[in-house]
């Protein structure tokens, strides 16, 4: 075989072989699910991150206790360093300090500043005179060592707080020394500031809250030291908030290790949910192309999807039920393609004799004969085609078709009254008996009408002469039920389901041949099933089982 030949097969067989789903790692459903499942966990991890709320309370208590705390320096300060000079309360630069240092000692993370009422610095708890004169300044303790874990947990929580850090910082002012040595913890105080300097003096200076470049979180109050009523200095006491900073690390790193878990359980449940529902489509998927190739006609779905009880098992039956349906409908098509050829047939072959018969046949009576033949022929060929004809349409017309409330007692009654008008001597009377309120079915009315056009007429031909035919109908919850009865001898008890099928034809005695195709129950079956109802036939019997006639049922849907 040529190259090219072989590469056309190839590229025909390509195209007809169902397109196989391509692997991935993560599949877009899985993706969905796990940003879906992922979102809430981040999002609250997020806003519990920040906890801004518990921030501001647990610095709001620490500013309070640093208030009363150096209100109590501050009382200290105005009784024990200070002598009077002419009726005028003066603070003893000499006393203040060693005061302030012992004040202070049990405070490790605390310094504390006293300025004279011009703003200038004469006592810091940190600054100390060693012998010969030495000026030292005390460090400031160094933060308690963490473990390992908590270590690198701290760098990944200041990272985070690094990303966002309008969110994440307190309401603090930053610091712009960078002398570690320095400590100067506190806004400066001097004689350029005399508006700050009264309102220190007052008692009024708003505390200070601010973090180093080194992350240390500072806070700062001032209180005046009082003789009386007279201010004689001003304590600014500022403290590390370490206590602060540990609680506030200890809830975030608890956060972040409920968000880890948060975040494997999620993963596993995605994982979990990916399985159960991904898998499961694409193995729908797989089936559905194995159907369309015609491999699945006795059912290709797996049986452990069938037998699931959730949603992907309501799919998978759904899909077995559709492809069952299609074949059935595929078989039915072939099986009335064949009827129709042979229905089709026995006309053609009785035309096909008389015409062969006619040529040899000289006598005109025996010709007219033959003629009357075909043309009864070429009539019973035109209805059967009709029939065949509007056979195939109702399926098509009613898959197009919107059902409305149609009233099924206005159509029996001018069924029956055009008949009784129209009808000749000894032909059968149609009776309707309908209640007097209006009985409204889901259907549509031309088909409908059509329906009880071929049961009236089925009952018409079957009825002796001067016999009745009634048209009944009711309501039976919710079903409107419609029944037609004759007088006629009835159907064999083998034949009630047999008479609905195409092309079957059980006609009274004494009925020419071939005024009928067998298609009108049939018709009358698939219009009444595709408005959802039922049609049945059953014989009517008194009570000694006697046989009156026929009775055919059909039910449609009430309408609400």
């Amino acid at each position: 075989m040529p190259d090219g030949a072989r590469l056309a097969e190839r590229e025909a067989a390509a195209e007809a072989a169902p397109p196989r789903p391509r692997r991935r790692w993560v599949s877009p459903l899985l993706r969905r699910i796990l940003l879906v499942n992922a979102l809430p966990p981040a999002l609250l991890a997020a806003a519990l991150l920040y906890l801004d709320q518990y921030q501001n309370a647990l610095l709001a208590g620490e500013i309070e206790a640093m208030r009363t705390q150096a209100r109590i320096y501050a009382g200290a300060i105005g009784e024990a360093a200070v002598r009077i000079e002419n009726d005028r309360a003066v603070l003893v630069p000499e006393l203040a300090r060693p005061l302030l240092r012992r004040l202070v000692d049990p405070s490790p993370n605390t310094q504390a500043r006293i300025f004279d009422t011009a703003g200038l610095v004469v006592a810091d708890s940190r600054v100390r005179e060693a012998p010969g004169g030495v000026v030292i300044t005390e460090p400031l303790p160094p933060p308690l060592p963490r473990g390992a874990l908590s270590a690198v947990l701290g760098r990944l929580y200041e990272r985070l707080l690094a990303l966002l850090p309008r969110l994440a910082g307190t309401p603090v002012v930053v610091d712009t020394a960078t002398d570690e040595d320095s400590f100067d913890w506190q806004p400066a105080l001097g004689p350029d500031r005399r508006e700050e300097l009264r309102i220190a003096l007052e008692g009024g200076l708003t505390p200070y809250i601010r973090r180093t470049p080194e992350g240390r979180l500072l806070i700062s109050v001032a209180e005046p030291a009082r003789r009386g009523a007279q201010p004689v200095a001003i304590l600014l006491l500022t403290r590390e908030a370490r206590e602060v900073e540990q609680r506030l690390f200890e809830i975030r790193l608890s956060v972040l290790g409920l968000f880890a878990l948060a975040l494997l359980l999620t993963l596993l449940l995605s994982l979990y949910l990916a399985q159960t529902l991904a898998a499961p489509i694409l193995r729908l998927a797989a089936a559905a192309g194995e159907m369309r190739q015609g491999r699945g006609r006795q059912g290709s779905v797996p049986e452990d999807l069938l037998a699931r009880r959730d949603e992907i098992g309501i799919l998978a039956r759904d899909l077995q039920q559709a492809a069952r349906a299609l074949w059935a409908r595929i078989d039915a098509n072939e099986r009335f393609a064949a009827d129709v050829a042979h229905e089709l047939k026995n006309p053609l072959t009785s035309m096909r004799s008389a015409i062969e018969t006619l040529r040899r046949v000289e006598d005109v009576t025996q010709q007219k004969r033959l003629l009357g033949i075909i043309a009864e022929d070429v009539v019973r060929m035109e209805r059967l085609i009709a029939d065949i004809a509007d056979s195939s349409r109702v399926d098509a017309e009613l898959s197009r078709s919107i059902a409305e409330p149609v009233d099924i007692s206005a159509i029996l009654s001018v069924l029956a009254e055009l008949h009784n008008t129209t009808r000749g001597e000894g032909d059968p009377v149609v009776r309707a008996e309908l209640p007097e309120e209006p009985l409204r079915a889901l259907g549509v009315e031309d088909r409908l009408v059509q329906v009880f056009r071929n049961l009236m007429g089925n009952a018409l031909s079957f009825s002796p002469r001067g016999g009745t035919v009634w048209l009944k109908a009711r309501a039976v919850g919710d079903i409107i039920e419609v029944l037609v009865e004759d007088e006629g001898p009835g159907i064999p008890e083998s034949k009630l389901e047999s008479i609905f099928e195409r092309f079957y034809s059980e006609r009274p005695r004494g009925e020419r041949f071939g005024q009928h195709s067998g298609l009108g129950l049939s018709i009358s079956r698939q219009i009444v099933e595709g408005l959802r109802g039922r049609i049945s036939a059953e014989n009517r019997r008194d009570a000694s089982g006697r046989v009156l006639g026929a009775r055919f049922i059909v039910r449609l849907p009430a309408a609400r």
